[in-house]
């Protein structure tokens, strides 16, 4: 049974699911803004170490470096316009294999060109993430995101750390201005 998720929540993955190993991840939303333009959103993960840093450019996972530096986490690529049901964007992560020094990562959706097009997350609807056990696609947990985004271009939906040995999730909602730039500085 998938837990909901609100914002700021955080569960044990492994508690959930002691002999978790594989997930995908799964990012979903609607999006066009009021000329009926669509949005293209797109997933970053930063593999982020104990110094609150991504520690080379092969842990900044995105669509154009689809795998991980210690091959860990895999985009499965960009979807342009968030179009149909389902995940628009996914990642599937082994946990077993993410490089010891790796403490937690960070999930990042950004508008493509938000300044040129004027657009923004207040434009977005229907954002979720969900984390499903890759072996038998059991959904573990969901947080959907509500719609309170309007001036921002970046949202940090969620991050998974480690703890006392053990995965976790949390729903987060951050939003930010300045495109993933903005948010690279914070990282790097």
């Amino acid at each position: 049974m998938s837990i909901n998720l609100t914002k700021s929540s955080t569960i044990s993955l492994e508690k959930i699911e002691p002999t978790l190993k594989n997930l995908h991840v799964g990012l979903g939303w609607d999006a066009e803004d009021s000329n009926g333009n669509e949005i293209d959103c797109d997933v970053s993960i930063f593999m982020i170490d104990q110094n609150n840093k991504i520690p080379q450019d092969g842990f900044f996972v995105f669509y154009n470096n689809l795998k991980s530096a210690d091959g860990a986490l895999v985009h499965q690529g960009d979807n342009r316009t968030g179009e149909g049901d389902g995940d628009d964007e996914e990642v599937h992560i082994d946990l077993s294999s993410v490089h010891p020094d790796i403490v937690q990562m960070m999930f990042i959706v950004t508008i493509h060109d938000a300044a040129a097009n004027n657009q923004n997350f207040g434009m977005v609807k229907n954002a979720f993430i969900r984390i499903t056990n890759k072996d038998d696609n059991n959904e573990l947990c969901r947080y959907n995101l509500s719609n309170e985004f309007n001036e921002v271009d970046s949202v940090q939906i969620a991050r998974i750390y480690k703890y006392d040995g053990q995965w976790h999730f949390e729903a987060l909602a951050d939003g930010y201005s300045g495109g993933l730039g903005a948010l690279l500085e914070i990282y790097n």
